[in-house]
């Protein structure tokens, strides 16, 4: 799920227009602090979290014959945003299986209400997003994640794709990156779509690889987080995406570049 476009100070009229109706507005903030007070332990997962690990880790490493690397490249402790190109439902799994820390991903606030999915998603660390209020609550609540010390992942395309390549970045997650001083990481993942693509209803036995890159240099964002560059840092997030993307399609093709280290995935 993607943050709002950022056009035309999307987060400053956001901001002012939630000063404005404070008052209609507190429910909606004190249901954001109960469910910050209850998001848990950034370093440790919790037993929904961990069962669901386990069972994924084994139907996914037998059934997609499922790989990470560069897991190590990931900070032990404090916040950092993971940006991933987005080929299926599976997504967030798929980013959050090798790991040992909780990741914090944004999902439709309408779910939320579903008997036994919004369960789910409220003890999974997922921050609901409404769309039609204009996600102004969802960026606070992801900077208080971040700030609060979790891992949080965000699809810059904001939809899946609908042939596995990457598409066309919404700017809106650059108020976010403009927004934080934490690390930032991009994600490559490969074959989802072809195990489950839109539309799909069954898991196919596709493999399936993600590739977990370097951190941003903190001297690149700087420079690109200045209002007035977002399209430069759409295009610069977009590129390093791609790099891992593409990291992982000659994995997945069994044409692993000679600078890449053997196939490892983190053990729970």
């Amino acid at each position: 799920m993607e943050l709002p476009d950022d056009k035309e100070g999307f987060v400053s009229k956001a901001s002012a227009q939630h000063e404005a109706s404070a008052g209609r507005a507190q429910p909606a903030a004190d249901a954001a602090a109960c469910m910050n007070a209850a998001a848990g332990n950034p370093l440790r997962r919790n037993w929904v979290w961990f069962s669901f690990q386990v069972i994924c880790r084994i139907v996914f490493t037998v059934w997609l014959r499922y790989r990470a690397r560069g897991i190590e490249r990931l900070p032990a402790s404090g916040g950092a945003l993971l940006l991933s190109n987005h080929q299926s439902f599976l997504d967030p799994l798929l980013i959050g299986l090798p790991l040992r820390r909780p990741v914090s991903f944004l999902g439709r606030k309408t779910l939320f209400p579903v008997p036994v999915i919004g369960w789910i998603l409220r003890h999974t660390y997922v921050m609901p997003l409404d769309r039609d209020g204009g996600g102004a609550a969802g960026l606070r609540e992801t900077l208080r994640r971040l700030d609060q010390g979790f891992l949080v992942g965000i699809f810059p395309e904001g939809t899946r794709s609908s042939d596995g390549r990457l598409g066309k970045f919404k700017p809106g997650f650059a108020a976010l990156v403009r927004r934080t001083d934490l690390p930032i990481f991009p994600v490559g993942i490969a074959g989802a779509n072809r195990a489950m693509g839109r539309g799909s209803l069954f898991l196919k036995p596709r493999r399936v690889c993600v590739v977990f890159g370097e951190p941003f240099p903190k001297k690149t964002i700087d420079d690109l987080r200045q209002r007035g560059r977002e399209s430069a840092l759409v295009e610069a997030v977009r590129d390093r995406i791609a790099e891992c993307q593409n990291e992982a399609e000659a994995w997945l093709a069994g044409t692993k570049p000679p600078s890449l280290a053997a196939d490892e995935i983190d053990s729970v």
